[in-house]
């Protein structure tokens, strides 16, 4: 997808605040913190028509408005994945703001997850 230069300079600004973690260290993270929130802030749709089995939906469009009811603990792990990796930097950076401090966005998003026989679900 070919993005527009005023939201790639958005991503590379929150990606400046941003933790990114691999597909492995997610899996590591997985195998260490079975807790771990994996988190999809894709739209509606896209959730619909597929998605990691273990994931949560909570679109982007409404993060900040429900994130602090979905996830009382700040201090939970949190690792948020969209359909490429950019998506999920802006609404890490939007959730650290809020005061979560263990939030990570996943390198690659739904993409790399397809690409690396992630199991899905609809």
């Amino acid at each position: 997808m070919q993005h527009s230069p005023g939201f790639l300079k958005l991503v590379d600004d929150a990606k400046s605040r941003v933790r990114e973690v691999t597909i492995d260290n997610l899996r590591a993270r997985l195998a260490a913190n079975p807790q771990l929130i994996l988190l999809d802030v894709r739209e509606d749709g896209e959730w619909a028509a597929g998605h990691a089995q273990q994931a949560q939906h909570l679109g982007k469009g409404i993060l900040e408005r429900d994130l602090e009811t979905r996830v009382t603990d700040p201090n939970a792990e949190i690792v948020m994945y969209c359909g490429g990796g950019f998506r999920s930097a802006l609404s890490c950076d939007a959730a650290q703001k809020m005061g979560f401090t263990n939030v990570a966005s996943l390198i690659g998003g739904y993409k790399g997850l397809v690409a690396a026989g992630w199991p899905m679900t609809k």
